[in-house]
């Protein structure tokens, strides 16, 4: 068995690839568009995860986008998607500061959490060793759900 792709469905395509490649990072690697079926996916991966042959596929997440209105809601009842990062408080700091509400800061200086624009739950997670707890995050209150 290996693991191949999360998939989410997103509202807004352009808004779900600024959050997830221009603020975390992740890289477009492929897309797919169907005008019989009314819509676009678009897979992405994480910089650190080395593209691979078809038969040995780097974990991506999947983005599907229909072209047809609709509501999605519980966004959270999958779970969350999970990703390393190399300076959790910069990384932090660099989504703030584009508008991005830290809903469990890191306060441990090992795990936040955010939400994309449709509501998916977001863990960060330090690389290596929990870096020492600074301010604001050690003193910042959680916000939301996530």
């Amino acid at each position: 068995m290996q693991y191949l792709h999360t998939m989410v469905r997103v509202a807004d395509l352009e808004a779900s690839l600024h959050f997830y490649c221009d603020l975390l990072g992740l890289q477009e690697v492929r897309r797919k568009e169907s005008e019989k079926g009314r819509f676009t996916l678009v897979f992405l991966a994480a910089p650190a995860d080395e593209p691979r042959s078809t038969e040995q596929q780097s974990p991506e997440l999947e983005l599907t986008w229909n072209w047809d209105p609709e509501t999605y809601t519980g966004g959270r009842n999958f779970g969350h998607l999970a990703y390393r990062v190399d300076d959790i408080y910069a990384l932090c700091q660099h989504l703030q500061d584009n508008g991005v509400t830290i809903n469990r800061p890191p306060r441990d200086g090992h795990m936040a959490f955010v939400r994309s624009p449709d509501g998916i739950s977001v863990e960060l997670l330090q690389a290596g060793e929990a870096r020492e707890p600074r301010e604001p995050w050690a003193s910042m209150d959680n916000t939301g759900s996530w």
